[in-house]
């Protein structure tokens, strides 16, 4: 197939591809209500033509950390095949916020989703913002691709508490074909899914378990996908292994005994911590049990997603699609379990919380391959877009390079966080108690070699990673005046960007390799 031979070939067919599109795109009808799809238990095969522009698949999970994938098989196995990213970093620790930066390729400054609930968050902000109409969905579909959303969107959607009263819970978003979206869906049993425009209700029989639902889902659309001989787009949005950490009835026995990891930031304080994280006391033995149990639910919660990924890669290898398929494994972000004392939870600058997996397989990817540049999720958007041959404005950088073995020299350096608290909201599921950490509001940046942050009260945080990489030494109070002004201001250009070439200019900063504190170079970005 055409897509075999690697990525510059791959842009010539573009070129072809978006000729014989000119005279009019597929657009589906993303309101037309369908009757309830049966799933078939095995992926059945079609004589698929061969395709001028490959499929994405795209499995976004819900707070998995890296202590996880040593659970997952097939992941580990997309990352001998393919290309692991060991620097992907969320532009905040908080689902609709990281989220609305995939879906848009923008920061939260300018997606202003900054919370999952309330005047500055959530399903609300994004519909009534109109940030429906700039995602990467809208951008495919024009060109011609079947698109599907299943499993999760944003907090707020299909939900009868938090939820936004002006919209029907039928209502499916522009820019998708297929629609099988949940609304709390957390538990993994007895919730409803929006099929289409259609509300089903699941109950709490081991097969409506959603996680294998959406396999299900998802391998019904390849099929058809495959036999329509359209490109397609997929997102498989699981709620696992977010709490309460449901595993599948066949997998709640796994792993008996397993314990949570306790790295050297488990259980201790850093030095100087702002004062969010000061007055932490160690953790009890309960809240240690808590978090081993907590930690044995996860690994088994991301069991199925993993049979779910193999039954995708089973449903693509028997429509003869596998070689043109770019496969993507990742997270909305991160989660702490004991770390700096604190019990589950997420939301705050440190690597356990902003640093996720990013795993590609795909055409012309390097298999077994990893790459350290710097990348984040407000890049994924204009990735998907200048796969599907079509370009995606935002505030990301296409990572097509990087997919294609290329080893660019002047690749960004620096990725910024944002985020917004404390959040207090009782209706948020992602709402936590004052023993996981609830930071307020904090502006942050991250190179390979230093984290610094600032808080809205004027505390900073800076981190060594070179010679601290589990981030437990603030070294802000041996900065100087002059120092912290260099790092502020390259901190404040990233935080006022609005494009993409703006914030890929702000994102190339004097000090991304100069830690300690000691080689900061005292001279601004020209």
């Amino acid at each position: 197939m055409i897509w075999a031979s690697g990525g510059r070939l791959r842009r010539a067919a573009l070129v072809l591809a978006l000729v014989s599109l000119a005279g009019g795109a597929f657009v589906g009808s993303i309101q037309a209500a369908s009757p309830r799809r049966p799933a078939p238990a095995v992926a059945l095969r079609h004589a698929a033509p061969p395709l001028l522009r490959p499929n994405i698949v795209f499995v976004l999970t819900d707070d998995l950390s890296f202590d996880l994938l040593q659970f997952m098989p097939h992941v580990q196995e997309m990352e001998r095949r393919g290309l692991t990213f060991r620097n992907y970093f969320v532009s905040d620790s908080l689902c609709c916020p990281s989220r609305s930066s995939i879906f848009t390729g923008d920061f939260p400054h300018d997606t202003d989703v900054f919370s999952n609930v309330g005047a500055r968050g959530g399903f609300h902000v994004f519909y009534e913002r109109g940030e429906e109409r700039h995602t990467f969905a809208v951008a495919l579909q024009r060109v011609g691709y079947r698109t599907a959303l299943m499993g999760k969107y944003l907090n707020g959607y299909l939900q009868t508490r938090g939820g936004d009263p002006n919209v029907a819970k039928t209502y499916v978003p522009p820019g998708w074909n297929e629609w099988d979206v949940a609304g709390w869906g957390y538990p993994e049993f007895n919730y409803q899914l929006n099929d289409d425009g259609v509300l089903q209700s699941y109950g709490h029989q081991p097969y409506d378990y959603l996680t294998d639902v959406l396999a299900g889902k998802g391998v019904d659309f390849i099929n058809r996908s495959a036999a329509a001989g359209k490109p397609f787009f997929l997102e498989l949005a699981t709620f696992s292994p977010h709490s309460p950490y449901t595993p599948a009835p066949r997998d709640a026995s796994d792993f008996p005994g397993l314990q949570a990891p306790e790295p050297p930031n488990f259980n201790v304080l850093p030095t100087d911590p702002p004062s969010w994280l000061a007055s932490h006391r160690r953790l009890t033995r309960t809240q240690i049990a808590q978090i081993n149990q907590a930690f044995r639910l996860r690994a088994q919660a991301v069991q199925s997603v993993d049979d779910m990924i193999a039954r995708i890669e089973a449903a693509l290898a028997a429509n003869g699609l596998t070689d043109d398929t770019y496969l993507v494994f990742s997270s909305d972000n991160g989660l702490h379990m004991g770390e700096y004392r604190l019990t589950p939870g997420k939301m705050t600058a440190f690597d356990t919380d902003i640093h996720v997996p990013l795993v590609v397989v795909g055409p012309g990817v390097p298999a077994g391959r990893s790459s350290d540049a710097m990348v984040e999720n407000i890049d994924l958007a204009k990735t998907f877009a200048a796969i599907g041959g079509t370009e995606k404005p935002s505030d990301g950088h296409s990572l097509l390079p990087l997919l294609d073995g290329e080893q660019p020299t002047d690749w960004r350096n620096a990725i910024l966080v944002e985020h917004h608290g404390p959040d207090l909201s009782g209706v948020d599921p992602d709402f936590q108690q004052p023993s996981s950490g609830n930071p307020r509001t904090y502006e942050a940046m991250r190179t390979r070699d230093l984290l610094y942050v600032e808080y809205n009260d004027g505390e900073t945080e800076f981190y060594d990673l070179r010679t601290d990489p589990y981030e437990l030494h603030n070294l802000a109070g041996s900065l100087t005046s002059s120092q912290l002004g260099v790092l502020h201001a390259e901190l404040l250009a990233i935080e006022r960007c609005h494009n993409g070439a703006a914030c890929w200019s702000a994102m190339h900063v004097e000090n991304g390799s100069m830690a300690p504190a000691g080689d900061l170079r005292l001279r601004r970005r020209k």
